[in-house]
């Protein structure tokens, strides 16, 4: 049903800045099978999203030092260039709940604290309506191991085996821009589309979602 690899999280002090997702918070409701948007921007900390640059974007359930792949929504997207992600979640990598939030993990930029770490950014936690699927106990294990959600840097993690298809990306303002001031001067062209010891980074997660868990 999805990925069962467990994500053992590393010590992370700088994992702060990088991509502040705007959508979801901890208010949002996604419904299995309807179409979802990803949105984030850059949060005015580094490192910044270019610096982050192409970027796994995906589902996960689980706690501060585990978790559970359950959707790949995108293997690699440039988070400088594009600002949000249109995708269908799949009802059946879960049941009904708010135990999901989305991360983002960077496939160039690594954690500056802990080096042999990809640099990640999460989402707070949100809620899944709609579903069909159940949790292995391992996911529920790893759900009822910790309060909070992660924040922090992480081993290298199986590929999802969950992917959707085709996900619609939105560009950025300054990449939007700066295709069409180049359209103007020739042609015109289409303009295309993470053991965690830094608690602080919790409070990112509320302001991003308010009150995550």
């Amino acid at each position: 049903m999805f990925s069962k690899s467990l994500i053992l999280f590393a010590l992370s002090a700088s994992a702060l800045g990088k991509v502040f997702i705007t959508s979801p918070t901890a208010s949002t409701t996604f419904v299995g099978g309807q179409q979802a948007t990803i949105s984030w921007q850059d949060d005015g900390m580094a490192p910044s999203l270019k610096d982050f640059g192409p970027a796994k974007v995906s589902i996960y359930a689980g706690n501060a030092q585990q978790q559970t792949s359950l959707q790949l929504i995108v293997p690699s997207v440039d988070v400088s260039t594009t600002q949000s992600i249109q995708f269908t979640p799949d009802p059946s990598i879960g049941p009904n709940g708010n135990q999901y939030f989305i991360r983002v993990e960077s496939l160039s930029l690594k954690d500056s604290a802990a080096p042999q770490y990809p640099a990640l950014a999460f989402s707070a936690k949100f809620t899944m309506s709609g579903m069909t699927g159940t949790f292995s106990q391992a996911v529920i294990d790893q759900i009822n191991g910790q309060s909070t959600a992660p924040l922090a840097g992480a081993t290298s993690a199986a590929p999802a085996s969950k992917a959707t298809p085709s996900p619609s990306l939105t560009p950025s303002s300054t990449s939007s821009a700066t295709k069409t001031s180049a359209s103007a001067a020739k042609t015109s062209n289409a303009a295309v589309n993470m053991k965690g010891s830094s608690w602080f980074g919790i409070i990112l997660g509320a302001v991003v979602g308010a009150a995550v868990f």
